[in-house]
């Protein structure tokens, strides 16, 4: 299907025709539909110890015949027989799409351009296993001989959402907690100089890491923040600390060593993997490794490769990864249900929704399909993607997924919690009291509660519509025994392979994103435009005579409000020490002792 652009559109095969005549047709309430216990039992999937409940979707026997006809003339099948064998299946840039291979099986081949890539990654693999025994052990030690302790992972995108979700899942499972005691994993990624001010925060620099991923080692972002970090170690620790104290995960050898970091202490990944898909690489593996130990990020990098060995395998209609697709796209494409809700009933997944609305979202954004041929005015790409856990969404966004708008939900639950809380004298423990929410929101957005219900409650008439709940409203349900690495891992690459088959569906490529260049290149006019206004003494009407007056206007108020704020002091003489203030952390937080010299900022407010 993706070898050759010449492509048959989804939108004219007999199944999606057959699916939108199908979405017309009258069909029974999801109150009524879940009376059907056999249609139900049908839309009930189990792999291992995950459970997956569909039988809330809006979907008959008929439906799930429907989408898998789809699946099967997209060339669903097709496309993940030529994911898994390295064919260039992002056409656009020529590349391969091997995700699946960073977490392979040692003994599995996948060769491309006569390379086993599988090969290549278990080398780094084992190089990030020797280094991160080394750091752990206390054998790596920093310029003034002191053991590490924290790491500072310096990356934004997918260099930042995808560890930054692994990291928040494993650090309050007990296994896990024990493996990082005593140990702080912080992360950089926005160039707002608040965030390194926050990522500093209570780290002592003689005993911190910083991890500098950027493939090509050009990221604007990540190159700023690395710049700024290796200022803040000069100014601490002094030049001869930045080979000690920071390392990186790039491909850019020569880039790396011109930047002051040991080559040697480079740990590269590939073009074949896109950012927003690159957590199995050393991009995760590399922070996640230092942090909990290499023997954790096995066990996830094995659950991920649990899911890949299933979706590879299992046909249509027992595969999670290709239901939860054909299902998200029957909401999105043919109900019109244009956003979805992921909804874990677990804290530790916090982070769970904005990596996934990042791989969602970068990945099925599209206008156009492989062949160039635009989407719009036949059928839109993509679904906005948010969330939140349980019960916090509850008090926050539900009321309008009740009553408001039409809205897919993915609800996510555990058999067992991270933590053990049960309190003498309450009827249940306290993640019985979470889940007895997770079963509840599921019914009642599916079933609602009609006026009829409300009269013979004696609801007065007045209120009645007010407190009518219309239900009809799909979601499923995924119930994973427990969250430990292992799951954590498999869950992602649910969703992973989930995203992948909603792109072949809507015969797009998911795995470039050129919508994110615009912005970047306009971004460096700007950065002229402000930069002869700093340094040269212009104003914002001699130097931005480009720009429309919209443009023109805010940015000189920008200017004019900052002027004001420096109160005639020089753009580069703001700071009489620009890094001391980094060491305080967070606005308002207690001095470090260790550095009683530091000096506040010249300028007043």
């Amino acid at each position: 299907f993706f070898r050759t652009v010449a492509m048959i559109h989804p939108n004219e095969t007999a199944a999606w025709k057959a699916l939108v005549e199908h979405a017309k047709e009258a069909r029974p309430h999801l109150r009524e539909l879940l009376k059907d216990e056999a249609r139900c039992s049908s839309m009930f999937l189990e792999h291992g110890n995950i459970v997956l409940d569909y039988s809330r979707q809006l979907a008959t026997p008929k439906t799930m015949e429907l989408l898998t006809k789809l699946a099967e003339e997209c060339g669903v099948q097709q496309r993940i027989k030529d994911m898994y064998s390295g064919v260039k299946i992002n056409v656009q840039e020529g590349r391969s799409v091997l995700h699946v291979a960073l977490r392979a099986a040692k003994d599995t081949q996948i060769v491309v351009d006569g390379v086993d890539q599988v090969a290549e990654v278990h080398k780094v693999l084992d190089q990030i296993k020797t280094f991160s025994e080394k750091f752990r052990s206390g054998e790596w030690k920093g310029i003034t001989g002191k053991s590490m302790k924290n790491v500072v992972a310096i990356g934004i995108g997918g260099s930042f959402l995808g560890p930054l979700f692994v990291h928040s899942a494993l650090e309050t499972y007990q296994p896990t907690q024990k493996a990082c005691s005593g140990r702080k994993l912080h992360f950089l990624a926005n160039i707002d100089p608040e965030d390194p001010c926050r990522a500093l925060s209570g780290l002592d620099p003689e005993e911190t890491l910083f991890i500098v991923v950027s493939k090509t080692f050009t990221t604007a972002e990540t190159m700023l923040n690395a710049r700024t970090i290796k200022a803040y170690i000069v100014e601490k620790l002094g030049m001869a600390a930045v080979p000690c104290h920071m390392v990186a995960v790039s491909t850019a050898l020569a880039e790396v060593e011109k930047f002051g970091i040991d080559p040697k202490n480079a740990f590269g990944f590939w073009d074949w993997v896109g950012g927003r898909f690159s957590v199995a690489s050393a991009v995760g593996v590399l922070p996640l490794s230092l942090h909990y130990g290499f023997d954790v990020v096995s066990e996830f990098l094995a659950g991920m490769r649990d899911i890949d060995d299933h979706f590879a395998t299992a046909p249509f209609d027992k595969n999670i990864p290709v239901l939860m697709g054909l299902l998200a796209n029957w909401n999105a494409t043919f109900n019109g249900f244009y956003a979805n809700a992921l909804l874990p009933y677990c804290q530790a997944l916090s982070k769970f929704a904005p990596h996934i609305q990042q791989v969602s979202m970068e990945s099925n954004g599209k206008r156009v399909m492989v062949d160039g041929t635009c989407t719009e005015g036949s059928y839109q790409t993509g679904e906005v993607i948010f969330g939140e856990p349980g019960t916090n969404g509850q008090h926050s966004f539900y009321q309008l997924i009740h009553q408001g708008r039409l809205i897919s939900c993915d609800f996510i639950g555990l058999a067992v919690g991270q933590q053990d809380v049960y309190l003498k004298g309450e009827p249940v423990s306290n993640h019985d009291e979470l889940m007895c929410n997770f079963f509840a929101q599921a019914d009642a957005l599916a079933c609602g509660k009609s006026p009829e219900e409300l009269k013979a409650e004696g609801e007065k008439d007045d209120m009645i519509p007010h407190k009518t709940f219309p239900g009809d409203r799909p979601s499923l349900s995924l119930l994973l025994p427990k969250l430990g690495p292992f799951e954590v891992g498999q869950l992602l690459a649910m969703y992973e392979h989930r995203i992948a088959v909603q792109g072949c569906l809507w015969g797009i490529n998911s795995f470039d994103q050129w919508g994110v260049q615009l912005g970047k290149v306009l971004a460096n006019k700007v950065r002229k435009t402000l930069g002869a206004v700093r340094k040269d003494g212009k104003s914002v009407d001699e130097v931005s005579g480009e720009y429309n007056y919209s443009t023109k206007r805010m940015m000189g108020s920008y200017v004019k409000a900052i002027d004001a704020h420096m109160g005639g002091t020089k753009y580069s003489d703001v700071f009489e020490n620009p890094f001391d203030y980094f060491s305080t952390g967070i606005e308002g937080a207690p001095a470090d002792p260790k550095y009683p010299e530091m000096k506040k900022p010249k300028v007043s407010a």
